[in-house]
């Protein structure tokens, strides 16, 4: 974690769950952060609780499924901090049911977000990226390698997350930016409590058994999101 020290680290989905948990972990190891998400309440808790380790963040309302909103905070987190060292895109939501049960337009919301909401952090930091020879984190899913009955939207979404991966990582590598997808398993988020429009219900018990988000600390594969 030491090489975090004093580096700019722009989290999206940053208000909760892993994304929540890595912008902690990031300010315990020195780093100042760009949190970006849709939801304010928490984005604003997520914020404090950086702020009181001592390290500077930056909490900004960004939704990566519209086109302006990642320039917008990354203009915001330039201003602020000067530069960015590190680019975690975390934001992502699960579209859930079997095919026939879905619609086209189900599959373009899950896109929409998970894979072009992916596609405009990129395209929105990869200067600041280049110019500081810094880190690009994709965060993927183990259902980017494996689909099952009722997941369809979500794993073909996370397969193009990793072939994205797979590709910016020969692309950018002469620029001297690393490329890391992260493939989680199952852990303690709000993805399996939020319906397929993306909405969340917290009043939906989760019915997977799994680890926490916590647990993360040290993990290369900190859970599912």
């Amino acid at each position: 974690m030491k090489r975090l020290t004093d580096r700019v680290v722009l989290i999206t989905g940053a208000a909760s769950g892993i994304g929540a948990a890595l912008a902690v972990e990031c300010a315990r190891g020195g780093a100042d952060t760009v949190l970006l998400d849709r939801r304010v309440g928490p984005l604003r808790d997520v914020t404090r609780t950086v702020r009181a380790l001592k390290r500077r963040a930056l909490g900004v309302r960004c939704d990566v499924s519209r086109d302006a909103d990642v320039p917008r905070g990354v203009a915001v987190a330039r201003r602020q901090f000067g530069h960015i060292d590190i680019v975690i895109a975390d934001a992502g939501f699960e579209v859930t049911g079997q095919v026939s049960e879905l619609t086209l337009d189900d599959f373009r919301r899950q896109f929409e977000t998970n894979v072009f909401g992916v596609l405009r952090t990129v395209y929105a930091t990869l200067d600041d990226l280049k110019q500081s020879r810094g880190s690009l984190v994709l965060v993927g899913s183990m259902l980017g390698s494996l689909a099952l009955p009722g997941t369809a939207a979500y794993a073909m979404s996370k397969f193009a997350v990793r072939a994205l991966a797979e590709t910016l990582r020969f692309e950018l590598g002469e620029a001297g930016v690393s490329v890391t997808l992260v493939t989680p398993g199952n852990v303690t988020t709000n993805i399996r409590r939020t319906d397929n429009h993306g909405e969340l219900h917290l009043a939906l018990k989760d019915p997977i058994p799994v680890i926490t988000v916590g647990h993360i600390r040290g993990r290369r594969e900190p859970g599912r999101t």
